[in-house]
């Protein structure tokens, strides 16, 4: 068994030990992801992607209507919680086994107006096999639909790596149905980011979320049956 498959083979049991429900390593020098605000010098030494997902509660997701609910405010942010955790022990692992890497959190914007965090999650999962971009503009995953959270690592540690997939939503049109910020068009370059931010800052100030999530088009992407 070569290194890079050693490597792998340790952090995904660790991940899954933690919690971690989905990994895979996208190769980050054939598929380049835009960061925000990462020392540029320090990433052309971290060639690897390391996507770790876990998959959220169907029962949770199930009590949403057309707007976010505190229970879903509180799974939302364990989620998060929970990646975060695996992705800081990863790391340590990593380290211990000699390499570099950093932990980008599951859930941090470092531009508001943007909204957009160190890297997109989507982007490296997606590019690590872990599902394709859907029409509502998330991960969707093969077996779980968009009903999971993601968190990211990059990593200098040799892996073996992943490749993306090729599905896509096909005939399956119900998050665009369930919007309610009619925000999702038939083809994903379309998707209305400014409709979408709007709804979530009415969701977080009318439902005492505090939170800009919304969670409708999650709910409507479905598992696998």
């Amino acid at each position: 068994m070569e290194i890079k498959e050693i490597h792998y083979r340790m952090l995904q049991e660790e991940s899954r030990r933690m919690g971690g429900g989905l990994f895979g390593v996208a190769d980050l020098v054939q598929t380049p992801i835009v960061t925000y605000e990462l020392d540029e010098d320090l990433l052309k030494k971290l060639p690897f992607g390391i996507s770790i997902g876990v998959r959220l509660a169907d029962a949770v997701l199930e009590g949403i209507e057309d707007h976010p609910t505190v229970l879903y405010l509180h799974h939302y942010r364990q989620a998060n919680y929970l990646l975060d955790r695996i992705a800081f022990d990863i790391t340590a692992l990593i380290q211990r086994s000699g390499g570099k890497a950093i932990p980008i959190a599951a859930s941090q914007i470092v531009d508001w107006e943007g909204q957009r965090g160190h890297l997109s999650h989507k982007a490296l999962a997606q590019a690590a096999g872990l599902g394709w971009r859907g029409r509502n503009n998330l991960l969707v995953n093969q077996t779980y639909g968009a009903r999971v959270r993601l968190v990211s690592i990059l990593t200098d540690l040799p892996l073996q790596m992943d490749t993306p997939v090729e599905n896509s939503c096909g005939a399956c049109r119900r998050c665009i149905a369930a919007c309610p910020a009619k925000a999702i068009k038939e083809d994903v370059k379309e998707f209305d980011h400014s409709a979408c931010f709007e709804k979530l800052k009415e969701f977080r100030n009318k439902y005492q979320v505090g939170q800009y999530i919304c969670g409708v088009c999650v709910k409507a992407c479905r598992p696998k049956e």
